[in-house]
This record gives C-alpha cells, structure tokens and sequence, in this order.
C-alpha cells in the first residue's frame, strides 16, 4: 500500500515521458525544451506544501491528509485532460503536485510511526523495490495509451490509479497516530518542530546530500527523451532502455533490505557514493575522449543510476532516526528540502541540454563530489560508520 502511495510520485513524472514531444507540438511550443516543464511543474508543486502537510499530519492524523489529497489527485489528472492552453497545463500540474506532497507526507509519516533506525531503511528499501516498478512500467503503459487512445488520456489514467489507491486506502488502512500523540497545531509547536529538524546535524546533513545527488536524478528524467531520441536516434524504444535503468534500480533497492541490517546505513551508503562519482568519471571520460558510443553509455550510466538504489532509503533512514516525536514535520522538512533543491538542480541540467550528454555527465560529477563533501562534513570526516557505535 505504502508502495502504491510512493508510486503516484513516479506514475505523475514518468508515465507521460513518451507523451512530451506530442504535447509540446499540441501546444505549439517555439522551444522544445519547454515541454520539460511538464514535468518540473509537477516536482515544483510537490515541494514547499510539504511543510504545511507536516505539522497537519501531526496534529490530525496521517489518513485524513491522504485520502484529501488523493481526491485532489484524482480531480487535477482529469482536468489536465481539458487543459485550454500549456499555461492552464501546467498550472493544474502544478497543482497536482501539491495533491502528491500530501500523499508522500502521509505515507512516510506512516512508515516512521511504525519502525526506525535499519528497520526504517529496510522496510523503505523495500517499499522503494516496489515503486521502482512504476518507472519501469510507467513509459511502456504511457506508450500503450497513446496507441489506442488520445495523448491526454495519460492525464486521466492518473485518476483512474488514484482512484483505486483512495478506495484502497479507505478500508485497508489504520490509523498510526495515537490520538495521545497528537501534537497541537500551534505556531509555537510548529516553529519548535522546525527548530529542532533544522538544527540537528545528522538530519541536515543527510538531508542536503541527499537533495544534491538526487539532482542527477531529475536531470537525467528531465532530459532523458531528449537523450534516447536527439543524442543516439534510439527514441521508438525509449521505454525499453529507461525500464532497464529502474529494473537495475529496483533490484539494488532490494538488495539493500536485504544487506543494511548486517552493514549499517552508513557503510553501505558511503561506499555507493564514491562508486557513484567514480562510474560518472570513467563515463564522462570516454565520452570525452572516444566519442558518444551509446552502448558504452548505457552500460555505465545503467549501473550508475543503480546506486541512487542504495542511497535513497539509508540516507532518509538517517536524517529521521532521531524525529520519531514529530515523524510527520520532519518528513515533510525532509522532503520538501530534498525534493526542491534535487529538482531545481535537476531543472538547470536539463535545460543545459545541448544535443550532447556532455552537460549531464559533468553535472553528476560535481553533484556527486558535492553530496560527498556534505557527508563528510556532517561526519566530521569520518565515514563507513567509524566513530558510529553499530552503525
């Protein structure tokens, strides 16, 4: 269930990846890179609510947010089908964004309710092989849509899906906040839950680290048509090669369920981001001086986009260990910070596409460096859990 929540995030970027160039030409967009825009209105709505949803789903439960934002996704996908005009477009994405910011506090509120620490990290790992799935499947059925029906149904099949998640969710999900834990809804307990998430070395930390490597990965999802198609001529079967960039992703997320209890968040975090640098150098390096061989290209960015598999889930793990009091305001902190400064990095990428991968490969070098520097800073230079106790 949790899973299915996390995945109305990836369903809302990744099922109309195929759609862009059609949408863009329905539109008549001058710039083709404008039709990014589809996609980072949506990420940018999925950002600043979160700090609202946060102290809400502390003060009155986790389900009541979700099933209200579930109706709203429902409502705004079915809207994006009549949509007048690109600008009325991305305003309802827009607000469809802010309709999954709830759906991703309340589920992660949910998660940290019932476990932490590697617990936290296994079980997210978990939920996280599953929602992999989605952008593994999401192009494949957004290209089957468009054969049988009318691009905007990729729009509408996002109601049908949280449709089925709201009933769902109405009777099979319990509530797991004890009315006792409730905290008030009070500027003063608001600022104080603020206070404390942004003042706590471990979670800031992570929470930076996290939000700059993970601007790799909405760059790559901002610009990756743009890639398949401009850069190698391999746009037909686009969904063929992103499903075995997830499929790889999914299968190390699951590997890390079944590893982080023995290695520990750190040790196994840490290693994946000096591979992480150390595949984008090698990648960038034979582009730069070999020349743009896809095959050679997809190999090592498959097995680097692999990493964010073992990154994701210890790095949330770690930055909300120490928050169980106020599970729903760190979470939303967590995922407003990580999701705004990942998207906004990922857009300035993105938009840098110049017919090459050059600018792509560059970016998840420096970001890659930069993640490192943060956790070795919040660290205090020592990693792989050194100085840690168990971790």
């Amino acid at each position: 269930m949790m899973a299915a929540i996390f995945g109305l995030q990836a369903m809302g970027i990744d099922v109309m990846l195929p759609a862009l160039e059609i949408i863009g030409d329905h539109y008549n967009l001058q710039n083709e890179n404008d039709q990014q825009l589809i996609i980072f209105a949506f990420i940018l709505g999925f950002g600043f609510p979160q700090l609202v949803f946060g102290p809400i789903s502390d003060r009155f439960g986790r389900k009541i947010l979700l099933q209200l934002s579930l109706v709203g996704y429902f409502i705004t996908g079915f809207a994006c089908m009549v949509a007048p005009s690109f600008g009325s477009l991305l305003a309802l994405r827009l607000l469809q964004g802010i309709c999954c910011a709830g759906t991703r506090v309340s589920a992660g509120a949910i998660i940290r309710d019932l476990s932490k620490g590697r617990s936290m990290a296994s079980i997210l790992s978990l939920v996280y092989t599953v929602f992999m799935i989605v952008p593994i499947i999401a192009p494949a059925i957004g290209t089957a849509i468009m054969a049988v029906a009318d691009w905007r149904w990729v729009f509408g099949m996002l109601g049908v899906f949280s449709g089925l998640v709201f009933i769902w969710t109405q009777f099979r999900l319990p509530s797991t906040l004890r009315v006792e834990d409730r905290r008030p809804f009070s500027a003063e307990k608001i600022i104080g839950g603020f206070k404390q998430v942004l003042t706590h070395r471990i979670t800031i930390g992570y929470m930076l680290a996290s939000g700059l490597i993970f601007g790799c990965l909405f760059a790559f999802i901002g610009a990756s048509e743009q890639v398949f198609d401009e850069v190698f001529g391999r746009g037909e079967k686009f969904y063929l090669y992103f499903a075995g960039i997830a499929g790889l992703l999914a299968v190390m997320n699951y590997s890390n369920s079944r590893f982080v209890g023995r290695f520990g968040m750190r040790r196994i975090s840490h290693v994946v981001v000096f591979t992480f640098i150390f595949l984008s150098l090698i990648n960038l390096a034979y582009m730069q001086f070999f020349g743009q061989n896809f095959w050679v290209f997809y190999i090592l960015f498959v097995l680097t986009f692999g990493c964010f598999g073992m990154m994701g889930a210890n790095f949330s793990s770690l930055a909300l260990e120490y928050m169980g009091d106020i599970a729903g305001t760190a979470n939303a902190i967590y995922g407003f910070v990580t999701m705004t400064l990942s998207s906004f990095l990922g857009f300035l990428v993105a938009r840098s596409f110049d017919g090459t991968i050059r600018p792509l490969l560059i970016a998840y070098v420096l970001l890659g460096v930069s993640s490192l520097i943060v956790i070795l800073i919040t660290e205090k230079g020592k990693l792989f859990g050194v100085g840690q106790g168990k971790e």
